[in-house]
């Protein structure tokens, strides 16, 4: 096996396990340990991994402020997106109030939803949109529009919401860490994430696997405040946080 593969070999591994041992390595790429050890120690020193006694873990991404508009986010991880959005939709019990977030992840939940005797809050133009056009029992908290993710933001929005007490809120996310938490790139979105997570009696938040091990700017939650709701999860350490539910086709 060349070099090249062994290296793509370890770093696909450490992005599906988050954490990998030499002896772990050795036994499924069929290499002695000594080769191993120098592989981790020549990608730690190509910044690829981090190297640790016995092993190796996965870096954490870190975007930073940096965000997306509505239009591209809504084209990636489309069927991730789909198959979450769908399981989410059945959680909706008869008289839930609910709080919907801004998102490309909710908007496609909204596509789903069939409660009619619940009733919505969303701080999303789309989101609000969509729910009229189902003709749900809907409400848009006031404030100022984020063109980037058109979502409302500021403290008038907070101020709205902190009058209210959800029974559920279905969240979206920029970033899942084990330690910073729910985290997104703008911090007047965070605090309307967050007050609204304070707010609600349950709180699911709805990510396809490429959230995890990422860092945005501003942390909204930490993990233990409700149940993630992924396509797959990397790492089981995020199952002794919070909840994580994986759903499939």
């Amino acid at each position: 096996m060349l070099t090249e593969e062994r290296y793509q070999l370890i770093l696909q591994l450490l992005e599906d396990r988050n954490a990998v041992t030499v002896s772990e390595l050795s036994g499924l790429l069929h290499i002695s340990e000594s080769t191993i050890r120098r592989d981790l120690n020549a990608l730690a020193e190509m910044g690829k991994l981090n190297k640790v006694f016995g092993g190796a873990t996965a870096l954490t991404r870190s975007s930073g402020i940096f965000e997306t508009d509505v239009a591209n986010r809504a084209t990636t991880m489309s069927e991730e997106k789909t198959v979450i959005a769908r399981y989410a939709a059945t959680l909706i019990h008869d008289d839930d109030f609910v709080f919907i977030d801004a998102g490309t992840t909710t908007s496609r939940f909204i596509d789903f939803i069939e409660n009619k005797r619940a009733t919505y809050v969303t701080n999303g133009i789309i989101h609000a949109q969509k729910l009229i056009k189902k003709q749900l029992n809907a409400y848009i908290i006031g404030g100022k529009i984020k063109p980037l993710t058109e979502a409302v933001v500021g403290s008038t929005g907070i101020s709205n919401l902190e009058g209210l007490n959800f029974t559920k809120a279905f969240m979206g996310t920029n970033g899942i860490d084990l330690t910073a938490g729910f985290t997104t790139p703008d911090i007047d979105e965070a605090r309307i994430k967050s007050t609204a997570v304070r707010q609600s009696y349950m709180t699911f938040v709805l990510a396809d696997h490429t959230k995890f091990r990422k860092v945005c700017a501003a942390t909204f939650a930490p993990l233990k405040i409700g149940c993630i709701i992924t396509d797959a999860c990397p790492d089981n350490k995020y199952s002794e946080k919070t909840i994580v539910k994986e759903v499939t086709k």
